[in-house]
């Protein structure tokens, strides 16, 4: 037995996880154990993470993966789940709210001080799951200084995309499809589409088939970017300066996220963003929404230690703290973000409606993961010169949806909203 352990009262509580059928046996940690954290922050950003932790005075053991849903799972299937865990999956977290295996948050944060999109709950009276504790702006391209883009679609050669990440390949490609989706459509679809609402097959539908047609045109106008695209990580080499500033191929445009900052290093000062509608597919499109996505913090434990930390984290205080140590960007509507004029862009676009979170993020994990893999597919029979077969691809994905697995989140812990006017 580990000394972190050692002279522990066990209590065990029987759990039945739906998904494995597995019986899970709870471990009680003592109350003055370090608050354990499970996050996907990673050196720099961990370092600065932790360093906002100590402020508060509480005793922690940060643990940061870009594999967090297979840790997680392993930890949580094994009885020694981490304390409070931080990710950007609210379908996952509402899985593990409807098994009962997350604590409500009820009374730890002001619910005033974050809006929709990113209240976890229909009405007052339901428990509040996770608070977002980091924001992340999407629908916008990043460009280097001095090059803003003609407003019109841009070729493939033009782009700079990489697939690869340690633990969700393919997921820069669904930002892709969701953007289209609701630059396209607009709000409410989307919403729809994310939500699996109003009974519709989804993925069968004009909506989505349409925008996804449209990405995988753009993907066969170069057979070699394509296939680069699929064998790089998203964030660039380990040594560069991100995608935008390795330019491999001559390519000058990336469609990321907010946080494409940290990944761009020293050359973050030269980057400048635009939004993404006009440089699409198709191009020439009007901004309907902006795409979201946030970093939610949520309980596994009652710990008082680990209820004081999300109550500091999440605090207005808290926040401020986080967003100046690290240039990262908050959903607390009281929290100001420093930088210079393009952090002030982002928090400014954050700040405004209508704005709509990741739809795969909300999405259940199984058909979040039948996402990621049709979307690889489309890119490695693109770059093979093969017949795409997006309408079999998508069936796939809705027959996902449609498993008893995907239907049976506890509706009552998922997301009620993905879209916000304001």
């Amino acid at each position: 037995m580990t000394k972190r352990f050692r002279g522990l009262i066990f209590v065990v509580v029987m759990l039945l996880i739906t998904a494995g059928g597995m019986v899970v046996v709870w471990a009680q940690h003592d109350d003055e154990d370090p608050v354990t954290i499970l996050g996907t922050w990673t050196a720099k950003q961990a370092d600065q993470f932790e360093a906002v932790l100590r402020g508060f005075g509480i005793p922690f053991d940060y643990q940061g993966t870009a594999a967090q849903r297979e840790v997680l799972l392993s930890k949580v299937q094994s009885g020694e789940p981490p304390d409070i865990v931080i990710m950007p999956g609210l379908g996952e977290l509402a899985e593990y709210a409807g098994q009962n295996l997350l604590e409500p948050l009820d009374g730890l944060y002001d619910p005033q001080e974050y809006g929709a999109p990113w209240k976890s709950t229909g009405s007052p009276s339901e428990h509040v799951f996770w608070v977002p504790v980091k924001a992340d702006l999407k629908s916008v391209v990043w460009y280097r200084e001095g090059h803003r883009p003609a407003a019109a679609a841009a070729p493939m050669t033009s782009w700079c995309v990489g697939m690869g990440d340690d633990g969700a390949s393919g997921w820069p490609g669904t930002d892709w499809i969701e953007d289209l989706v609701l630059q396209r459509e607009g709000p409410e679809v989307y919403e729809q589409w994310a939500l699996d609402k109003d009974g519709k097959q989804w993925w069968d539908s004009e909506e989505v088939r349409t925008a996804w047609e449209a990405w995988a045109g753009l993907l066969q106008q170069d057979r070699d970017a394509a296939e680069h695209a699929l064998l790089t990580d998203h964030r660039g080499a380990p040594d560069g300066d991100g995608l935008l500033f390795d330019g491999w191929g001559g390519c000058t445009l990336e469609h990321q996220g907010s946080f494409a900052l940290s990944f761009y290093k020293g050359a973050a000062e030269a980057a400048e963003l635009m939004d993404s509608a006009p440089l699409l597919p198709d191009g020439g499109g009007q901004v309907r929404a902006h795409e979201v996505t946030g970093d939610f913090a949520a309980l596994f434990s009652d710990r008082p230690r680990a209820r004081e930390l999300i109550r500091r984290l999440a605090s207005e205080d808290g926040q401020q703290k986080w967003a100046d140590l690290a240039d990262v960007f908050s959903a607390n509507r009281r929290v100001a973000s420093g930088g210079g004029a393009v952090e002030r862009e982002i928090a400014r676009r954050l700040g405004q409606g209508p704005r709509c979170l990741d739809a795969s993020d909300v999405m259940a994990p199984a058909v979040r993961d039948a996402f990621y893999e049709a979307v690889l597919l489309t890119i490695a029979r693109a770059a093979a010169g093969q017949e795409l077969r997006i309408e079999d691809l998508l069936r796939d994905v809705q027959r996902v949806q449609d498993t008893p697995s995907a239907q049976g989140v506890d509706k009552r812990a998922a997301p009620k909203t993905v879209c916000s006017e304001r």
